[in-house]
């Protein structure tokens, strides 16, 4: 457990460390020290986390999560200065002249759709007690597909065609959130409680309901007797944090190689209450997340025994429920960067 103590130790140790450093080949240094994933002294601390109750964890999450983001700015700070672009340059580089015309600004910007539902959904993640990470976008073709059981022979790949980076042919963009599995189940072991939206990208053919870049909210629980009414009542949680109502969910047997049994989750369309549109093509359903109990095969990539764990998963679309919460009927629209639409939020 991380004490307050340990916290103001690191701190000030990082901020003597930081005094004293002339150029950016020591600042690389020294944010590999406190910051990389093996094993910097922040990162370390964070490990710890999956050793508390939920309460302490939560409790301690956020007072390392505020240490971490302060102790970035000060580097990020560091890092202009020792650049040459100092604080003064800027000024000068940004001076008014005050014998221009006057031209009024466009205005102010804000919020994205896409963040004010991610950020409402990891909101009542963490009333339940759920640690909120984030992964890398850029991924290997282990965590993404391999250590989810998805091996090179299997036809899920099909199904989710991604961008392979050139000459690299085992990095990819990745195709779902599922990749941070069992990098979590690495990095705090079990139990565990986490949730991890992001960006993902698929070859796909683009349509209403379609689009290459989309976002995805997961989460990941895995303790002992863990059943499937758990999980039900984690996503009736969140999307009712989502919608701020009671909403109607449906659930069908479907196949997905990383959870066993697996399901298809659909709720009511709320574009057309049901009655069929475009975008549900005319069910009145929109699919909405795969989800089901954690697969022995990513229990035991994540060096975890399952004869004594088990778990849950499920991923759902945040572009698509950003859609039904909004009634935006084309999904293009949210990566298009139009004003016109933007503006409206």
């Amino acid at each position: 457990m991380a004490s307050q103590i340990e916290v103001e130790a690191l701190k000030q140790s990082f901020q003597e460390a930081l005094e004293s450093t002339r150029d950016i080949a020591a600042l690389d240094v020294l944010e590999q020290e406190y910051f990389s994933r093996a094993s910097g002294k922040l990162t370390l601390l964070m490990k710890g986390l999956g050793a508390l109750t939920p309460d302490e964890r939560k409790v301690h999450g956020q007072m390392l999560n505020a240490l971490k983001n302060e102790l970035f700015e000060e580097l990020g700070n560091k890092r202009v200065m020792l650049e040459g672009k100092t604080m003064s340059d800027i000024a000068i580089a940004e001076a008014i002249d005050v014998t221009q015309p006057v031209e009024f600004p466009p205005g102010f910007g804000h919020m994205h759709p896409v963040t004010r539902a991610r950020w409402d959904m990891e909101e009542v993640a963490r009333s339940m007690g759920f640690l909120v990470e984030d992964g890398p976008e850029l991924e290997t073709d282990y965590y993404n597909f391999t250590a989810v059981n998805i091996p090179p022979t299997h036809p899920a790949r099909d199904s989710m065609d991604t961008f392979y980076v050139k000459d690299h042919p085992h990095w990819v963009m990745r195709t779902h959130v599922s990749n941070m599995q069992v990098r979590l189940l690495k990095k705090y072991g079990a139990p565990i409680r986490a949730a991890y939206p992001g960006r993902c990208f698929r070859n796909e053919a683009t349509d209403a309901r379609h689009e290459h870049t989309f976002y995805q909210f997961e989460t990941i629980v895995v303790d002992r007797q863990i059943t499937f009414s758990d999980m039900v009542g984690v996503i009736k949680a969140l999307l009712s944090g989502l919608f701020k109502k009671d909403v109607k969910v449906r659930f069908r047997p479907k196949f997905y190689p990383f959870v066993e049994p697996g399901v298809n989750g659909e709720m009511t369309c709320m574009l057309c209450d049901g009655r069929g549109c475009k975008v549900c093509k005319g069910t009145g359903w929109l699919e909405i997340f795969g989800a089901g109990l954690v697969h022995p095969h990513v229990l035991r990539e994540g060096g975890l025994n399952p004869r004594e764990w088990t778990g849950f998963a499920f991923g759902m679309g945040l572009s698509r429920l950003v859609m039904l919460k909004y009634g935006i009927e084309d999904t293009r629209l949210l990566q298009s960067g139009d004003m016109r639409f933007l503006e409206q939020f």
